[in-house]
């Protein structure tokens, strides 16, 4: 063990022995240690507290045992146990000190530990604390500012302690001194907390329920509670832990929002205004669990309200009919003012008074009267009536504002609206007579206009066909007379008059036909190049030297069936209309090109898709709006002065193009000039060239034997077409309708061409005579003469082989050419 002795009589106290342990221990050399204070181990860093009790032990010649922090020679440190004692001789006085050393660097440092430990397991604990403590004051905090109550229930005393929040919550006095039992808190409804079934659950859902504790006259309100099982070691519950909530604005809420949803449903649902506001007193009694609800609309003069209907409680009378408001207080002059009335007893209130036992006589004790005004005052009343006292809350007051609100609004809706439909009503009533009379003035109109057009037509046809006939009689009566005088070589010219003016009839007839969309056409293949060409220099003539013509024919232009004569009628009436167009002058085109039109194109066009050949004439002229051209093809329209136009040159047109299986369309452009093209189908074959007049070629002669069935109504044309017959060698036979025709088909005369009239009295027309004839003598060639003939009569123009169509009035020669060739070939 290291030990040093030290004298005291020495100043210093210093060390005059020490022990090789000592030496070993501090690593001093003994000559550096001898003669020196021990408390140079100490260094730089002197335990002052250490060298203060020991100098005080030495003065006072005590022992003392502490621990010293020292440092060896090689700077390291070591704790060392100091047992200083002094010494005293025989007569009492102090000889010296002795102290023993012990190195206690080992239980230093675990004690070292230990302590670093327990301060570092205090300022933990300290902090714990600490948070504890801000989380029981957040705690405190959140539950105050949440009005959130905590409890606790001992199970097995039946004690319930409660926070002030949780006894506000059930209507408790907030002085915690007492321990009332659960029961007497509690309902049955609400101690199921106390029940067997609850402590076992670990933790309990959330029971909501109505609170016994609220005031009288109020509304119970909600409470919500919440609790933790606390059990022994042993698993047996000790405690209940919870909390509860007042919830009754949240569960308010809830039962309003769905109120105001129904509300909504039943407005857009119903149609009546009393039905909107019977629906709205229902859902607001049932949803304040009022007595009764109502809606009535209000007399102000004679201060009265009419209920056509209400909403009561099991047990509560209705009240619909008039009541008068002095009957039951004075407080009409409020709901004029449109001021909400409310009263929660009206055996208290002064606007009441006298008045209290009528109200409690119609279960109305406590009332709200909401008012329903408008710009000219007060008009309605939505009110809510209870049979007993009642503290109306604010948020009720609230909830029937808005239904009042939503209800005013939806029955002011559903009026306009009423009103509205009966507005509209009237109104497209009005517009309905309006426009048939309006549409009965333009039929007039058109009328007037078609009969003035028909009149203008009709004279002019007069005025044109008695010229004609003028020419025909007199020189007919030309004839005569220089037949009679002996003079026949001027017969020659008085024929040649008489068959020009036929000629020109016969034409205007044609013109009238096609005009009807009637005529019977002779549709032959055509180079639509070389007809134009053949009538270029007419155009030329017509249209003036002010307006310069254009020819552009397409190369390669295919070939179309059509009736040349037509053809040429339409082209020369659309250079006209072009030339009527550019009173100033201008350029005037005409156009040839193949079209080959899809199936969009031919839609758009109004045409079966296919190949089609298209005449166009354009000019520079003044244009056409839209509305002109949607008319323009309408019969009797016209843009030009009365006795300029008859409106039929379109319509003429329009009716060949269609009976030909082609169309028209017209493009323009106001201040532009406009384009009219017409649309014929393409044919594949030869073409032929537009006959040209020449010299009379003589007639062919019938082979012997050969005999022509002649039925026609019209005695002259049965004359002169015998006529010709015989005179050509024919033998022929004659018959006045298709009765007699037939009778003489099934004879067995021989009938080598049957010639017929397509119009016939007596119920059989031509074409049916013409197939009966057929059915009793197959392959019988048929010509078909007619003035005027439906396309139906003929098959549409879809003629059988052995059937050809010759229109009335021709050429005898004509009529002898045919015969000639139907016989012959067919």
């Amino acid at each position: 063990m290291p030990m040093i002795i030290s004298n005291p009589r020495l100043p210093d106290n210093p060390t005059v022995f020490a022990n090789d342990a000592f030496v070993r221990l501090t690593g001093y050399p003994r000559e550096e240690i001898l003669g020196r204070n021990c408390r140079f181990l100490q260094g730089p860093a002197t335990d002052r507290d250490s060298i203060r009790r020991i100098s005080e032990a030495v003065r006072s010649q005590q022992s003392i045992e502490i621990d010293i922090r020292n440092h060896r020679k090689d700077g390291s440190t070591f704790w060392n146990r100091l047992l200083l004692a002094p010494v005293h001789d025989a007569a009492g006085e102090l000889t010296y000190f002795f102290a023993s050393q012990m190195d206690v660097t080992i239980e230093r440092e675990r004690l070292a530990g230990l302590e670093s430990r327990n301060a570092a397991l205090v300022a933990q604990l300290s902090d714990r604390l600490q948070s504890l403590s801000e989380s029981e004051a957040r705690l405190r905090f959140a539950t105050e500012a949440g009005k959130l109550g905590i409890w606790e229930l001992d199970l097995r005393r039946g004690e319930l302690t409660a926070s002030a929040i949780c006894r506000l919550n059930y209507g408790r006095p907030a002085d915690p001194s007492t321990s009332p039992r659960c029961a007497r808190w509690c309902t049955p409804r609400t101690c199921r907390g106390c029940r067997p079934g609850w402590p076992r659950a670990s933790p309990a859902g959330p029971i909501s329920a109505p609170n016994p504790g609220a005031p009288a006259g109020r509304h119970p309100g909600w409470i919500e509670a919440r609790a933790q099982v606390v059990t022994g070691l042993d698993g047996a519950p000790l405690r209940l832990a919870g909390t509860s909530r007042d919830i009754t604005n949240r569960k308010n809420n809830e039962a309003q929002n769905r109120a105001l949803l129904e509300l909504d449903d039943c407005f857009r649902a119903l149609d009546r205004p009393a039905d909107l506001a019977a629906a709205a007193a229902e859902i607001l009694g049932r949803t304040l669990e009022a007595s009764r609800a109502g809606y009535g609309t209000i007399d102000l003069e004679a201060e009265t309200v009419t209920i056509e209907r209400d909403w009561n409680a099991p047990g509560v009378a209705s009240l619909a009919g008039v009541l008068r408001f002095r009957d039951y207080g004075s407080y009409i002059e409020d709901l004029k003012r449109g001021e909400t009335v409310v009263f929660g007893n009206a055996e208290v209130d002064p606007r009441t008074a006298g008045n209290a036992a009528a109200l409690r006589a119609i279960s109305a004790v406590s009332v709200i009267n909401m008012p329903v005004t408008e710009r000219n005052g007060l008009v309605a009343l939505l009110y809510i009536n209870h049979a007993t006292a009642r503290e109306w809350q604010p948020h009720e007051l609230a909830f029937v504002r808005e239904v009042a609100q939503r209800t005013r609004m939806a029955v002011e809706r559903r009026r306009a609206e009423d009103d509205l439909r009966a507005l509209a009503e009237s109104l497209e009533s009005q517009v309905v007579s309006r426009t048939e009379a309006l549409m009965e003035a333009e039929a007039a109109l058109r009328q007037s206009q078609k009969m003035e057009a028909v009149g203008q037509l009709t004279g002019g046809l007069a005025h044109d066909f008695n010229n004609l006939l003028a020419g025909i009689t007199g020189s007919l009566e030309l004839m005569r007379t220089r037949i009679a005088q002996g003079r026949l070589p001027e017969v020659q010219r008085y024929l040649t008059a008489a068959r020009g003016a036929a000629d020109r009839a016969a034409a205007l007839t044609h013109r009238l036909l096609a005009f009807s969309r009637r005529q019977t056409l002779a549709p032959r293949p055509t180079d639509m190049n070389k007809l134009v060409a053949g009538m270029e220099e007419l155009i030329r003539r017509t249209i003036g030297p002010a307006i310069t013509l254009e020819v552009v024919g397409a190369g390669g232009l295919w070939a179309t069936l059509t009736d040349q004569s037509q053809l040429e009628n339409a082209l020369l009436n659309l250079c006209i209309n072009s030339r009527d167009a550019m009173p100033n002058g201008g350029r005037l085109t005409i156009e040839t090109s193949n079209r080959w039109l899809d199936d969009r194109m031919a839609a758009a066009q109004d045409l079966p898709a296919g190949q089609y050949v298209a005449l166009s004439v354009s000019d520079t002229g003044t244009g056409m709006t839209p509305d002109i051209i949607s008319k323009a093809f309408d019969p009797f329209f016209t843009t030009k002065p009365i006795g300029q136009g008859t409106g039929l040159g379109l319509s003429m047109i329009y009716g060949f193009a269609r009976q030909s299986g082609g169309q028209v369309r017209i493009y323009s452009e106001i201040g532009q000039g406009s384009v009219v093209s017409v649309y014929l189908p393409r044919h594949v074959g030869a073409t032929e060239s537009a006959e040209s007049p020449g010299a009379d070629p003589e007639l062919p002669r019938a082979e012997v034997g050969e005999s022509v069935l002649v039925v026609d109504d019209e005695p002259t044309i049965r004359m002169l077409v015998t006529d010709v017959l015989q005179e050509l060698g024919y033998a022929a036979i004659e018959a006045e309708d298709g009765a007699g025709g037939l009778k003489l088909l099934r004879s067995p005369a021989r009938v080598d061409l049957l010639v017929t009239d397509v119009g016939l009295p007596g119920g059989m027309n031509g074409r049916q005579l013409a197939d009966a004839g057929r059915a009793l003598r197959p392959g019988l060639k048929v010509l078909f003469i007619t003035g005027y003939a439906e396309n139906a009569a003929i098959g549409h123009g879809h003629l059988e082989p052995g059937m050809h169509v010759l229109t009335k009035p021709f050429a005898m020669e004509t009529l002898a050419n045919r015969i000639r060739a139907l016989i012959e070939g067919g």
